[in-house]
């Protein structure tokens, strides 16, 4: 090796690197850095607090993410897209493993901990998080009665009651499965889409053409991939409970609801249904 060719003796400069800012950063004009850096005011002074809201602030920006990703795939399911759906799919799909490893940081909180700072934020809990149940009304698991809970707020709840009243991502999956010449039932298509999607025979039946077909089909593939999807948002709906279940036992959730029973509920709500039960029939 000729030494005189490379040296590791000394750091690498760039000009560029060091030459001022003329006013903010780049980076920071497109991130907004240091806007998100100011949000976190912890109320007390316990050392658990700063990790819990840092937690809490990231799922929200996850949720907003996963939300933006389902409707832009069913923009393109609606156009018949498949391609374009299953990307934005996948996109979300990404974004769901690493919504559940947001978790990590208050997995071990104990209950001495977490009474630390509970006291501070009041009748504020997560059921409240309005991204969260877009989220959920895209999945079909509508609520009028949460929609109501949101009317304090004129442009959330509108903006909240705008994705209830459409239909939901799985309604525009079995319209493009219809249109594709798969018998989705007919009282299926034409359901009131505010009313929560329990499953169907009927589409059970559909999905049951899909994966008794040929095993590389692109509707296969998108029958796993929302299979992904709806695994991916129980294991964080029974992480949910796990961190729950740890910090504060079954004692009442701090808005009043039932707290951990209340959330063991939620997370036994099968996500896409049909898909689980066509399983046991193939």
């Amino acid at each position: 090796m000729n030494d005189s060719t490379t040296t590791l003796d000394g750091p690498v400069t760039d000009d560029a690197l060091t030459r001022p800012f003329e006013g903010a950063s780049p980076y920071d004009a497109y991130v907004h850095a240091s806007v998100l850096n100011t949000l976190q005011q912890p109320l007390t002074e316990a050392p658990d607090e700063m990790g819990f809201l840092v937690t809490t602030q990231v799922m929200e920006l996850w949720f907003t993410l996963i939300v933006h990703e389902w409707r832009t795939a069913k923009v393109a399911f609606a156009k018949d897209d498949l391609p374009a759906a299953m990307d934005a799919l996948e996109r979300s799909r990404r974004a769901l493993t690493a919504l559940s490893g947001a978790w990590a940081p208050l997995a071990a909180l104990t209950p001495a901990r977490f009474n630390g700072f509970r006291a501070a934020f009041g009748r504020a809990s997560g059921f409240q998080s309005a991204m969260y149940r877009h989220m959920e009304f895209l999945l079909g698991d509508k609520s009028a009665g949460l929609l109501r809970s949101h009317r304090g707020d004129p442009a959330v709840h509108e903006a909240l009651a705008e994705t209830y009243r459409e239909p939901s991502l799985y309604d525009e999956v079995l319209a493009h499965l219809h249109r594709q010449g798969l018998p989705v039932p007919r009282h299926v298509r034409e359901r009131d889409v505010t009313s929560p999607y329990d499953g169907d025979p009927g589409v059970v039946d559909t999905w049951r053409h899909v994966y008794t077909g040929p095993q590389h089909h692109p509707h296969l593939a998108l029958g796993e991939l929302l299979t992904d999807i709806a695994e991916l948002v129980t294991r964080w709906r029974y992480d949910h409970v796990l961190v729950v279940r740890r910090a504060m036992g079954a004692k009442t959730g701090s808005a009043g609801s039932a707290g951990l029973a209340w959330l063991e509920q939620r997370a036994a709500r099968p996500v896409f249904p049909d898909l689980w039960e066509v399983r046991g029939d193939v």
